[in-house]
């Protein structure tokens, strides 16, 4: 197993304009481990999605879809409760909106006993999220399992504060990030999205310092149009140019494109900073496309843009 993502997959209904206005949505699937599944598959990666859908018709969907997008489905099980959804809306800038229909959702009771099945003692890249441990407390606590597991058994683990305030208080996803990051090759905050509120600074550099503190072995803050800042604590952090988007219709899934791309290129041998390259590459790519996975970046469109941009504004990462 080149990639495993735990997470929740969900039911999206997207709109090009407001939720105060809109009327036409368009029915699709997302939700940031779903998004970053489908991103990690498109490279050539073997990619699982190990989650719970519900025992409905869109739960039915969801695991035809993710296996439609090259993801290894065999361990997105039925589990009690329903499928989560949600609404989000978009201005032309292309910023984000969101209404949620997840309380009570069937991934939202998962738990370490529903990882232990998937083979994480064999998985060469974890990626988890915050977005994910914030869903419950058993999810919470798979997050940390799984985590753990990849680790001592010489896997990597990356982690994605992806702060949500909307499903957790500032508190508690900094201490899912403290008792996540000893365990994580490489910590990924937004700033000031993730920094500000979890580790109390809008500061890149402060907030990579932070995370190496808690003891993540590698970090990459981005940082919106001003790409990313990746250090590792051996040397003088780096900066990583932003890559120019060459259409904004929708920032959703942006950072979950990065996120598993970055995991899969980790994955297949790709040294850190070309697989962070590659990362803001696919994230530039999938603005073009309505929705979490409404645009999922090729190989070939990955090294077509990186050989012909330097780098500058736009690739949404911050969101």
């Amino acid at each position: 197993m080149d990639v495993m993502v735990i997470g929740e997959p969900l039911v999206e209904f997207s709109a090009s304009g407001p939720l105060t206005e809109a009327d036409t949505f368009r029915l699709s699937f997302s939700g940031d481990a779903l998004n970053a599944a489908v991103a990690a598959a498109a490279t050539g990666a073997h990619v699982a999605l190990v989650t719970l859908v519900g025992d409905d018709e869109f739960g039915e969907r969801l695991v035809r879809f993710a296996a439609a997008h090259g993801v290894d489905t065999r361990w997105m099980r039925h589990g009690a409760g329903s499928t989560g959804a949600y609404a989000v809306g978009a201005d032309p800038g292309g910023e984000r909106a969101f209404t949620y229909m997840r309380a009570c959702s069937a991934a939202s009771r998962m738990g370490p006993d529903d990882v232990v099945a998937a083979p994480l003692e064999e998985t060469a890249v974890l990626l988890v999220s915050g977005v994910t441990a914030a869903l419950s407390r058993s999810c919470a606590q798979a997050v940390l399992h799984a985590a753990q597991t990849v680790d001592a058994a010489g896997g990597r683990v990356v982690y994605d504060p992806n702060y949500r305030w909307r499903l957790t208080g500032p508190e508690a996803a900094a201490a899912t990030l403290a008792s996540v990051a000893p365990w994580a090759a490489l910590v990924t905050p937004s700033s000031p999205g993730d920094t500000l509120p979890l580790l109390a600074t809008a500061d890149p550099a402060e907030a990579a310092r932070a995370c190496l503190a808690l003891g993540a072995r590698a970090v990459a803050v981005t940082r919106g149009p001003d790409g990313v800042l990746l250090a590792d604590g051996e040397g003088t952090p780096e900066d990583v140019p932003a890559i120019p988007a060459a259409a904004i219709v929708d920032q959703t899934g942006a950072g979950d494109a990065f996120a598993g791309t970055l995991a899969a290129r980790l994955a297949l041998g790709t040294p850190l900073r070309e697989a962070v390259r590659a990362g803001t590459a696919a994230a530039a790519i999938s603005l073009a496309g309505q929705g979490g996975t409404g645009r999922v970046a090729t190989p070939e469109e990955i090294e077509r843009l990186l050989a012909g941009s330097p780098g500058v504004a736009g690739n949404g990462l911050s969101g």
